[in-house]
């Protein structure tokens, strides 16, 4: 997921780190954080869905 967060969306480490941070602290899903924090837009929220349930299958 933090290399399709670099490579597909274009999200800095330093901000999935700080989300990964705030993630753990709250006890809030990842990428859930990262669009409420405006890191992540609601398309590229529904990208990463998407890809997270294709390697599921």
């Amino acid at each position: 997921m933090i290399i399709f967060l670099i490579n597909d969306i274009g999200l800095e480490e330093s901000s999935i780190e700080l989300g990964l941070k705030l993630s753990i602290r709250n006890n809030t899903p990842l990428p859930i954080l990262l669009w409420s924090y405006g890191m992540l837009s609601i398309e590229e929220l529904d990208k990463l869905y998407s890809f997270l349930f294709q390697k599921v299958e």
